[in-house]
């Protein structure tokens, strides 16, 4: 072997060995062209030199189709949306995503971010635009001394609770610990300890983001306080966000919580209770309601799930209701530590059905909405069905509807309906099922959660917004007038 070329090699290969993952990619240069769309749909082709420049100047990862990764990054929790973006960006700091905005931003690309992947629509992935996956751009500090948690934009809400709760201290984290921080907090942000501390949004003390004009802004009460405003509650609409600051609250580490599975055939009696004893509950228990049938003609099953976290001693007359339904199939409500709680809710593995979700916030529920709920509800063989109720009021409406862009202060509950299905069946029977079912519920309902939207029309989300339409346009013509950040339940910018 030639002596030159072997020292060579060699030290390719240690050099190679000691460089992140997204340099070594770098080695690997970009021949051919890539078609793509911009955000209005209109075709156009990213030249490979172009693309060899944007990967050169990345510390993260530069994917394409075929590449290792790629077909990781793209795909969301909901298994029934497989979409394929031109290019997926990973970045591993700021200057990583402000260089992919930068890039998206020259040529209009239509854009989507990524953290958790948790929209049920598929808006964190897309077809021949540009994903920016934040999955490599986590991590969470806790400084005990001011209560506040500094959060990386790609972090987890598990990750979050987990160093928190190392300082007993908390704050409203959603239900699901691998659900992304961002996204949720951004569209609001419910959660076990909402009633008792409000929203996630509410909690937030000032977010760092990169802007349509890639532009790293800080946003908070003092600093660009049309920003902050928009930002909690105005979804994804206004830039990346890079990092959060969130109020930190002590709170006892076990708390008591559970479930109590029931047979479905007492739906009805259980709907009835449900209404009466989570209307009166105080702040700080959270108890939600399922209703859900199985595909493969299984029983179904109703079942109760509690979090208490007020004082211990008062626990068992807070939930002496509840044990008066008597036995339960299965389940139990005692003492559990608070972030093996938030997880208990966790898909571990991936999902093998596609889902298709309706939802809609209630203020209150009635014996006219009991009834439209069991009537339309039917069990099918081949599909899974569920209807299920999520504990709002408490803290969360306390808070006047335009002190945030979150507009649904009065909302009791809210209300979902869900249908599943095996990935390879037809869906089409099955979504129409769920959507002819809901609209019969739908007439109960006053707006919707931003964080579940779907392919409503323009005008069905600007209404959502309510009384704080206006201003939210005002805040995205500023920050986003070209409309890059679209992906989401979108705020169209004023003309």
């Amino acid at each position: 072997m030639n002596r030159r070329y072997f020292l060579k090699s060699s030290l390719a290969g240690a050099v190679a060995a000691c460089l992140p993952y997204g340099q070594l990619l770098s080695a690997t240069r970009i021949s051919s062209a890539v078609a793509a769309v911009t955000g209005s749909g209109s075709a156009i082709t990213l030249e490979p030199g172009a693309l060899q420049e944007l990967k050169d100047s990345l510390r993260g990862a530069l994917l394409l189709a075929g590449e290792p990764g790629y077909d990781q990054a793209r795909r969301v929790l909901n298994e029934s949306i497989d979409r394929h973006p031109a290019l997926v960006v990973q970045p591993s700091g700021v200057a990583d995503i402000r260089t992919a905005v930068t890039f998206a931003k020259e040529r209009d690309l239509l854009l989507a971010v990524k953290c958790g992947g948790h929209s049920y629509a598929g808006k964190s992935t897309c077809d021949r635009g540009m994903q920016i996956d934040l999955s490599h751009f986590r991590g969470v500090q806790i400084d005990p001394m001011s209560r506040t948690a500094h959060v990386a934009g790609g972090s987890l809400l598990g990750e979050l609770d987990h160093e928190a709760m190392a300082f007993g201290l908390v704050t409203t984290a959603g239900t699901v610990s691998h659900t992304g921080v961002a996204g949720l907090t951004l569209g609001g942000g419910f959660g076990r300890i909402a009633r008792r501390h409000g929203l996630a949004l509410d909690n937030v003390k000032a977010v760092e983001l990169v802007t349509a004009d890639s532009k790293l802004v800080r946003a908070s009460a003092a600093e660009n306080p049309d920003l902050f405003w928009g930002l909690r509650g105005g979804g994804g609409n206004f830039g990346i966000v890079t990092s959060f600051e969130f109020a930190l609250h002590p709170m006892s580490r076990q708390v008591i919580g559970g479930d109590l599975v029931f047979p479905v055939a007492r739906a009805r009696e259980l709907l009835e209770f449900y209404t009466d004893f989570s209307l009166g509950a105080p702040d700080d228990l959270y108890v939600d309601a399922i209703m859900s049938t199985p595909a493969g003609g299984k029983d179904g099953v109703f079942l109760i799930h509690v979090c208490y976290t007020g004082p211990a001693t008062q626990a068992e007359s807070v939930l002496a209701p509840v044990r008066k339904l008597g036995t339960p199939l299965a389940g139990a409500i005692g003492p559990v530590d608070y972030v093996a709680l938030q997880r208990s809710s966790d898909r571990t593995d991936p999902r093998n059905q596609g889902e298709y979700l309706k939802s809609g916030f209630i203020d209150g529920v009635d014996a006219r909405l009991v009834s439209t709920i069991m009537d339309g509800f039917e069990p099918h063989p081949g599909r899974g069905t569920t209807v299920f109720f999520q504990h709002s009021g408490g803290a969360i409406g306390r808070v006047a509807p335009d002190a945030t862009a979150f507009p649904h202060r009065r909302s009791t509950h809210n209300m979902f309906a869900t249908v599943s299905w095996p990935l390879g069946v037809d869906a089409t029977p099955h979504v129409a099922y769920i959507k002819k079912y809901w609209a019969t519920l739908e007439a109960f309902t006053d707006g919707y959660y931003t964080n579940e939207v779907g392919e409503e029309g323009q005008r069905f989300v600007d209404a959502n917004y309510q009384g704080n339409l206006a201003r939210l346009q005002a805040v995205k013509s500023k920050y986003d007038p070209s409309n890059l950040f679209r992906l989401n339940a979108n705020v169209t910018p004023a003309a």
